[in-house]
């Protein structure tokens, strides 16, 4: 094998980690203003009402310009996978390719159907077509989400597929248990539901701000009434499916969860941690130093949430490296599980298996190909241990994950008082009078964006070093090209992405500014 540039490493990485950042600094408020708008427009066609069309014209505009931006984003990732992480391209492109291939030919296209239609059919098509136009946009955008997020549950819980040695690749078997896995299901539903909340966020913050400069009043007052409503949705439905993520974690990710919670011993009636300090002094997972400083947390709800059993065992970060605990598994039998050492060691058997296979097959040997095939089945499952030099590798960032995820858990609470207080205060049209609730009401719109980005940090840097959970480590998808490359087009991209939000973000402010006057 050959050695790695661990610089090419982290710069492929620090790429695409800008480049994810950047891009769901749009797809949020695309997805959630999306719903928003259609809702209003369902409003306009129902009532006949006038302002409501301005209202919608208004809030659509401000859609475009964040939809724009997030297009050219998203290209850009997608070509990554090719340029930065080409051998991860050919690992799993058959199964990988499918849902970002039906991404772009049906949800995609529906998009850039539809939307047309949205922004110059006004006047030019009947009400009933305009509004079944938006609503298609809105659904294409939303579909366009979860072939996405299909691709990457399967990275976190890679089923449906069959290894084909002859090939190297890893081929679907099963294209039904790739689209409904139950990752793949709480995870688009947890992402969707969560960009409700940012939606929302911005139009209460801009609503907000008329309030304060006392102009558009009648705007401002009807979109937060349904915002607030809509967002008070979106923080309840992100409770449960983020309830129905966590317990996939536990079952599918254990590390990952160990990692959420700061746990490095595991637990009977293990408890959620509400707040807590880490030790900084603590710097491996084996120094024998207190993880925490201090903590709150509620005896057994860990457990509850991980195996839906009170008094369950929930394993941190020394058992999964240790192995050795008990597993109940679905039929109820009770399996040793394997320390790291034993995963490294089945998943060199595999390599080596593959590696023989391959030799045996050039050779024209059938009889010994069969008894190497044999051993590469048999230990595929821990198949990326076999690149694994040091246990240590196999425990994630605890103080990034465990911090971002608590930060994402404490502003979802937040925005559910928050949601039903502007509801409530702009129902006895108290809001426009309060500046301590407008001040917060525009502080929502920033929170709701560090929330966002801090679940996705969690799904990502929860579950390394792998890029296909036990099977790839990041460090073997990467192209095979210089880090100068990879650098110089990492600082390029900076410089594009930064360009590009604040020339969103400065026609956005121009536009709010400009307030809806003038649109007929």
């Amino acid at each position: 094998m050959e050695t790695l540039d661990l610089t090419l490493v982290d710069w492929s990485r620090a790429q695409f980690a800008l480049t994810a950042i950047y891009h769901w600094l749009f797809v949020p408020l695309t997805l959630g203003l999306g719903v928003i708008i259609s809702v209003m427009e369902t409003y306009y066609y129902k009532t006949g009402d006038e302002e409501w069309k301005r209202i919608t014209k208004f809030w659509m505009k401000l859609f475009g310009i964040n939809f724009a931006v997030g297009v050219a984003t998203g290209i850009i990732l997608e070509f990554e996978f090719g340029t930065n992480w080409s051998n991860y391209s050919w690992f799993v492109g058959d199964i990988f390719g499918a849902p970002l291939a039906i991404e772009g030919i049906m949800a995609f296209f529906m998009e850039s159907t539809f939307i047309a239609v949205m922004f110059f059919g006004w006047n030019k098509v009947s009400k009933k077509f305009h509004l079944a136009a938006t609503w298609l946009t809105v659904i294409g955008a939303t579909i366009s989400a979860l072939w996405i997020l299909v691709a990457n549950a399967w990275m976190q819980f890679p089923d449906g597929m069959h290894f084909n040695p002859d090939t190297v690749r890893n081929e679907m078997a099963d294209f039904w248990a790739v689209l409904f896995s139950p990752v793949a299901m709480y995870k688009f539903f947890h992402t969707v539901t969560s960009s409700w909340i940012v939606g929302s966020a911005f139009v209460i913050a801009v609503s907000a701000w008329f309030l304060l400069k006392k102009r558009e009043l009648n705007l401002a007052k009807r979109s937060i009434r349904i915002a607030a409503l809509f967002g008070l949705l979106g923080t309840l439905l992100t409770a449960f499916t983020g309830d129905g993520s966590a317990w996939q974690v536990a079952q599918k990710q254990p590390m990952k969860l160990a990692a959420m919670e700061g746990m490095y011993q595991g637990q009977q009636k293990a408890g959620l941690i509400i707040v807590g300090v880490l030790n900084p002094s603590k710097k491996t997972y084996d120094d024998g130093i207190d993880p925490f400083l201090f903590n709150i947390k509620v005896p057994g709800l860990l457990s509850l949430m991980a195996n839906r059993k009170l008094d369950s065992y929930v394993p941190g970060v020394n058992d999964l490296i240790d192995g050795g605990y008990p597993l109940v598994t679905k039929q109820g039998d009770s399996l040793i599980t394997l320390s790291a050492e034993q995963k490294m060691e089945k998943g060199k058997l595999a390599v080596q298996g593959l590696k023989e296979y391959k030799l045996a097959k050039t050779a024209g040997n059938d009889s010994l190909a069969k008894v190497y095939l044999a051993q590469l089945e048999e230990n595929f499952p821990y198949f990326g241990y076999g690149y694994i030099k040091e246990k240590k590798e196999l425990v994630p960032n605890v103080p990034l994950t465990f911090y971002t995820f608590h930060l994402m858990v404490m502003i979802g609470m937040y925005f559910i008082l928050f949601f039903i207080l502007a509801w409530y205060m702009n129902k006895k049209n108290t809001l426009h009078s309060q500046k301590w609730m407008l001040g917060l009401s525009m502080l929502g719109l920033p929170l709701a964006y560090i929330s966002s980005e801090c679940g996705w940090i969690v799904a990502e840097v929860g579950r390394q070093p792998w890029v296909i959970q036990d099977i790839m480590p990041v460090n073997m998808a990467v192209s095979q090209i210089s880090a100068g490359s990879v650098m110089t087009t990492f600082i390029l991209f900076a410089v594009l992405f930064t360009v590009l939000l604040v020339s969103e973000v400065s026609i956005m402010i121009k536009q709010i500014k400009k307030g809806p006057e003038g649109l007929n």
